[in-house]
């Protein structure tokens, strides 16, 4: 298996590199057969959006052709975000959020190939070596076993759980959220990277 190496890429060169984002993405996710194309469409429309957020940042891991990445934003100071957030969320949250405090993980994809040989843990350490401060959260679908099973892995909380985002709502862009989903099959978990305070 050739070595891999991490870089991280502009926003510029993410836009570039699309079509590799998005062959890892039907790699790693290995969508219902014959589905392929509608998810890899749906994907790259995610991604363009997301990549076009404040401070969109993205790392990739590269073995001779990407076999992953994680990349994410900084959430709008509106509060916009927590839109559909069940509960109460927990100290400190809404004044970080405020301030320009919360980094936002989008999506980590790794192939299947180059699972469980500490790719994903690479890959988190360097985005995140720029957000030391920020409270960092991920939200994954309520179904999502195998992205639960990593944010546990690296020690990360569950904060609780979202309403999908209606028309026109700021809440998060998520991995699988059709735009005529059924309200039953779009709950999200949200999850945060321990805090130092």
């Amino acid at each position: 298996m050739a070595e891999v190496f991490l870089r991280r890429l502009t926003r510029w060169q993410a836009e570039q590199q699309r079509e590799a984002v998005a062959d890892v993405y039907v790699e790693a996710y290995e969508g219902a057969a014959g589905a392929e194309y509608r998810d890899r469409q749906g994907f790259l429309r995610l991604f363009e959006n997301t990549v076009q957020r404040p401070d969109f940042d993205m790392v990739v891991a590269d073995a001779g052709g990407l076999v992953g990445c994680l990349y994410g934003y900084r959430a709008p100071r509106t509060g916009d975000w927590w839109e559909g957030f069940r509960g109460v969320l927990p100290p400190g949250v809404e004044e970080r959020t405020a301030s320009g405090r919360v980094f936002v993980l989008t999506e980590l994809m790794v192939v299947p190939a180059y699972r469980h040989q500490g790719v994903s843990d690479r890959l988190r350490t360097l985005l995140l070596m720029r957000h030391t401060t920020d409270l960092v959260v991920a939200v994954i679908k309520r179904d999502d076993d195998l992205g639960r099973e990593v944010l546990r892995s690296w020690g990360w909380t569950k904060l609780g759980e979202f309403d999908a985002g209606g028309p026109g709502s700021t809440a998060p862009p998520r991995r699988g959220e059709s735009e005529a989903g059924a309200p039953d099959e779009l709950v999200w978990e949200g999850w945060m990277r321990p805090t130092a305070d």
